[in-house]
C-alpha cells in the first residue's frame, strides 16, 4: 500500500473546483447529466491508519443543475427533491478501506429526503500538490449506482412505446478537491 503519511490532516472541500453531480435515464434512449452547485464538507485523513480518516458532506438540493431550468424547476418539487422540506442531501462516513493502490472503500450514511442508507463508493486518489496560492490540495474520483426508488424519490411517467420518462438507477459523481487547513 502507498504512504500517505504526508497527507495527514484536515481539509475542507473546495466547491470551486470539485463536482458533484448525476447522470439518470431520460425517456429509455439518452441520459440526462446535472449537478449540485452549493456543497460543503469536510475531510480528515489520517496518513498513517487510512482506516481512521472520516469525511462529511453537505449539499444544497436547491443547487440542482441540469441546464434546463424546467427541468429543474420539476426536479426541485416534491415529486423528486422537495427542496422546501428537505433542503439538503448528507453523506457522513462511517469506514474507510483502503481496496488497493491509490484505491479506497468509503462507507457511510447517505441520506435524501427521508431515508438514510449505508452506501459504499469507491475512490481512486488523484494526487496532492501545492497550487500556486500556496494551498496543499488533495483529490479523490469516485462513483457510485443508487436507486432512487430506494429514497423515495419515486415519480416517473409511461411512455407511449413502452417504459418510463425517467430511469430508477442514478450514477453519483464525485469529483473532489480538499484544501488542507492550516495546522
Amino acid at each position: 500500500m502507498a504512504d500517505y503519511t504526508d497527507l495527514t490532516g484536515e481539509y475542507t472541500i473546495d466547491p470551486e473546483h470539485s463536482r458533484l453531480g448525476f447522470v439518470a435515464r431520460h425517456a429509455m434512449v439518452t441520459k440526462v447529466r446535472g449537478s449540485f452547485n452549493e456543497f460543503e464538507g469536510t475531510v480528515k485523513i489520517d496518513g498513517e491508519d487510512p482506516s481512521k480518516s472520516s469525511a462529511t458532506v453537505v449539499i444544497k438540493t436547491a443547487s440542482i443543475d441540469t441546464r434546463n431550468e424546467q427541468r429543474d424547476g420539476h426536479l426541485r418539487t416534491n415529486d423528486f427533491l422537495d427542496i422546501e422540506k428537505y433542503p439538503e442531501i448528507t453523506f457522513s462516513t462511517t469506514g474507510i478501506r483502503e481496496a488497493g493502490d491509490e484505491e479506497f472503500e468509503v462507507t457511510g450514511d447517505l441520506t435524501i429526503k427521508d431515508v438514510t442508507k449505508s452506501v459504499t463508493i469507491p475512490f481512486e486518489f488523484g494526487g496532492a500538490a501545492t497550487d500556486p496560492f500556496g494551498n496543499f490540495r488533495v483529490g479523490f474520483e469516485g462513483k457510485l449506482e443508487i436507486n432512487r426508488k430506494d429514497f423515495n424519490v419515486t415519480w416517473n411517467a409511461p411512455l407511449e412505446t413502452g417504459g418510463v420518462l425517467v430511469g430508477e438507477k442514478v450514477t453519483l459523481e464525485f469529483e473532489v478537491s480538499a484544501i488542507k487547513k492550516a495546522s
